[in-house]
């Protein structure tokens, strides 16, 4: 988790912005993906599943609609679908 945020953090000291948002997200999303493949039946965890696509998707709107640049590399960087 600490190297997802230092490699998309925009300073030093920062791990609040939408991109580290963005990545830690995928992050957690790839672990329950996981998760799912070993427990078929776990609908409560599928349902913070959901919740967390949801989050991801309105951070990426966001940056999509501020800073289409940094959006483009996002994207790359965590090679999502778009």
């Amino acid at each position: 988790m600490n190297e997802t945020v230092k490699q998309f953090s925009r300073s030093e000291t920062d791990t609040g912005s939408s991109e580290v948002q963005i990545a830690l997200l995928t992050e957690k999303i790839n672990n329950l993906t996981e998760h799912f493949k070993k427990h078929k039946k776990d609908y409560h965890s599928k349902r913070g599943l959901i919740k967390i696509v949801s989050q991801r998707k309105k951070l990426l709107n966001y940056i999509k609609n501020t800073s289409p640049e940094i959006y483009q590399e996002t994207i790359s960087q965590l090679s999502l679908r778009k």
